[in-house]
């Protein structure tokens, strides 16, 4: 089986001690065997722990929780998600009373958020949090705190819950939230989201993706895909005859989560064919990479199917 590498922070990797290469956040590939069982050292740098696994069986079906695998046809990707810190002290980033709650964000190991007030909780969150800001906002009438880390926004109420967690370009605080999220897609789409807050919860009650560049020819199909991922109006995309039967495409694609370019291997064996890897969540950190196809009606797509 082809396995390919890719880690969030550059790191190197050894197979069975034996060093191979470093990777990062650009594909790089090995051919194995499964049942060699092969111990895989992946190997970061910034005083960061290292992480190990067999790649075996097990792999592709019950994965570690720092990895995410995703399967394809015949190949597998890895994706190291999250390091450990070697520092294992207690480091206290920011803290604040508020309403009542001790909010303390620390690091140990890892970054963590803590409430205490009435009831107590302890958070876990990204790395990105590790220089997070806390502003106190009003929100429908109601304080909430604000934890901006990098483009990471998380909302506590003032009950010390978290109720909101997601990346975001801008947010405004008011009678309602209103967010604007950006996709990584190729027509750098934006989703201009409104939620409602009741003190508990937020209540998503209008949401509309806009698609700031038109795609290129080339790779209008990745656009089709990816506007139907992030519910864009996809209807664009179709022709006439198959925009009629728009409102059956989203339920026959199914629940996919991101859009992938296809591998090396799978032109290979399809030809240079007009098609994309949808990826649906299979089990905890695993995924299946399901590949679809379009044929054009001019600029217009006239079929979409599965590529068998």
């Amino acid at each position: 089986m082809r396995i390919y590498f890719l880690s969030y922070k550059p790191a190197i990797l050894k197979l069975n001690g034996l060093y191979v290469g470093g990777i990062d956040l650009f594909e790089r590939h090995v051919d194995v065997d499964l049942s060699d069982s092969i111990h895989a050292e992946i190997v970061p740098g910034e005083n960061l722990q290292s992480v190990n696994f067999f790649i075996n069986e097990k792999l592709t079906c019950n994965p570690p929780p720092f990895l995410d695998v995703y399967l394809m046809d015949g190949e597998a990707l890895i994706y190291v998600r999250e390091y450990g810190n070697k520092g294992l002290n207690l480091s206290v980033i920011n803290q604040t009373r508020f309403c009542g709650n001790l909010i303390t964000l620390f690091s140990q190991g890892g970054v963590y958020l803590s409430a205490e007030g009435a009831d107590y909780s302890l958070l876990p969150l990204p790395a990105r949090f590790a220089n997070a800001v806390f502003e106190e906002k009003m929100l429908a009438g109601l304080p909430v705190l604000a934890v901006r880390g990098g483009n990471m926004l998380m909302i506590i109420s003032d009950k010390g819950k978290r109720v909101f967690m997601n990346e975001v370009e801008s947010a405004t605080f008011s009678d309602v939230l209103e967010v604007t999220v950006g996709f990584e897609t190729c027509t750098a789409a934006k989703a201009e989201c409104v939620y409602d807050y009741d003190g508990e919860k937020l209540t998503l009650t209008a949401s509309k993706t806009v698609e700031t560049r038109p795609p290129e020819k080339s790779v209008v199909h990745f656009a089709f895909f990816e506007c139907v991922l992030t519910c864009g109006d996809f209807s664009k995309y179709l022709d006439e005859e198959l925009r009629e039967r728009s409102g059956a495409l989203k339920d026959y694609l199914g629940g996919f989560v991101s859009v992938t370019v296809p591998t090396e291997k799978f032109y290979a064996e399809h030809g240079d064919i007009k098609a994309a890897g949808l990826v649906y969540p299979k089990a905890e950190n695993l995924f299946e990479v399901k590949y679809f196809a379009v044929d054009l009606n001019g600029d217009k797509i006239s079929n979409v199917y599965p590529v068998e």
